[in-house]
């Protein structure tokens, strides 16, 4: 993929041999890593690289409220606080949270919030801090996903999970998983994601040029994606399970063999 100045773009955005420009067919996502617990001191966390996209995600909480007077006597809340780090972008942004990251902050808490079961925590909170390190497209539907993957790693009642992706249209042709460039020179974007337990949209944002027949192509389109993300999820939580319970097993084994002798 070519080297993006600002905002010079190429002409066109599939390669010769018809795939985009980092060498996805339309219908393919980028690569998807995940990872739970990494972050030893928080009470949930979690790491994710989506392409070039890597954001980490720690949940503190319930706690107590500060300032006391945000604190609700019937239910929990949910504060969460999305930053990019300077040199997570081409041209190093301001230290200070601006618009868009206070945007997608709030974003990223009404996805969430109808998943949790904070009115089992009444006075109390939760927090979610997400820090992107490396920003290449799509980072508000990374960090509602790996967001849900920490609550869930701090052991919190949910109901389900949240998985969310971008689908869009570039040079006239409908792709899914969005890259920076194709997010910045396409024709239109759609950010969607989904509960799982009711399976109904908690984030549907537009921007571009789309008709109504198109939207509902791209909604049937990006729900079938969003079932991958959410086994990719799934399986990373169970795979930190799987690993307690193999250490544990050894344990077990390594004390039984000292008893013997």
């Amino acid at each position: 993929m070519p080297l993006i100045i600002k905002d010079e773009y190429p002409e066109t955005l599939f390669r010769e041999d018809g795939k985009r420009l980092d060498g996805r067919d339309n219908n393919e996502l980028r690569p998807i890593k995940m990872e739970v617990g990494i972050i030893k001191n928080a009470d949930g966390s979690a790491y994710l690289e989506w392409g070039n996209n890597k954001i980490f995600a720690a949940v503190y909480g319930p706690r107590e409220v500060h300032p006391h007077h945000l604190a609700k006597p019937d239910k929990g809340i949910l504060r969460v606080f999305y930053r990019m780090a300077t040199f997570s972008v081409f041209d190093r942004k301001r230290p200070a949270p601006g618009r868009r990251e206070k945007e997608i902050s709030m974003i990223v808490a009404d996805c969430l919030e109808p998943v949790l079961f904070l009115e089992l925590y009444p006075g109390t909170s939760f927090e979610v801090f997400i820090e992107v390190m490396d920003a290449d497209g799509g980072t508000r539907c990374a960090s509602i996903t790996v967001a849900a993957l920490a609550l869930a790693d701090a052991g919190i009642p949910m109901k389900s999970l949240v998985s969310a992706i971008a689908v869009g249209k570039i040079d006239g042709k409908k792709v899914i998983d969005l890259s920076g460039i194709e997010d910045k020179a396409g024709e239109a974007d759609l950010p969607i994601a989904i509960t799982w337990y009711n399976e109904e949209i908690s984030l549907l944002q537009f921007d571009g040029d789309m008709d109504l027949n198109e939207m509902n192509e791209f909604l049937d389109l990006a729900k079938e994606f969003l079932k991958s993300i959410h086994n990719i999820q799934l399986d990373t939580l169970k795979s930190k399970y799987i690993k307690l319970q193999e250490k544990t097993s050894k344990n077990k084994k390594d004390e039984d063999k000292k008893g013997d002798k």
